[in-house]
């Protein structure tokens, strides 16, 4: 069994680790003909959130060029927040469609929120700075 290292992460990355976690446990029982559609856009999404905070976060906006550091920073900041909201829509599709149960959809639903709003205050603290 695979086993987390132990280390300080930022929380909104734990967020999205845990929302890919769930969504690729759920979407692994989901009904064949979904299997090419929604499943693998809700787990593209999915994984899509936890890359592009991790890039973000790799970025170092601080010193000679930290402008343009903190520019690429939002971008990558905001690609997450847009995968997120793009993956609670499409998780409401897969519930409309069968793909998903509705218990399933409404944890989708919570997750997301919850990196969509640790997302949030991450970009507001940046520009605070």
């Amino acid at each position: 069994m695979c086993r987390r290292i132990a280390r300080s992460e930022l929380k909104v990355i734990t967020k999205a680790k845990d929302l890919c976690g769930y969504v690729l446990a759920v979407t692994e029982k989901s009904p064949k003909r979904f299997r090419f559609t929604l499943v693998s856009r809700m787990q593209n999404l999915a994984l899509d959130i936890i890359e592009q905070t991790y890039r973000a976060n790799e970025i170092y906006a601080s010193g000679p060029g930290r402008e343009e550091a903190a520019a690429r920073r939002l971008d990558y900041q905001h690609r997450a927040l847009t995968s997120a909201k793009l993956l609670g829509y499409i998780a409401l599709l897969a519930c409309e469609q069968g793909a998903i149960l509705p218990k399933q959809y409404e944890q989708i639903t919570r997750l997301v929120s919850d990196c969509q709003n640790l997302l949030g205050a991450w970009i507001n603290s940046g520009r605070r700075r």
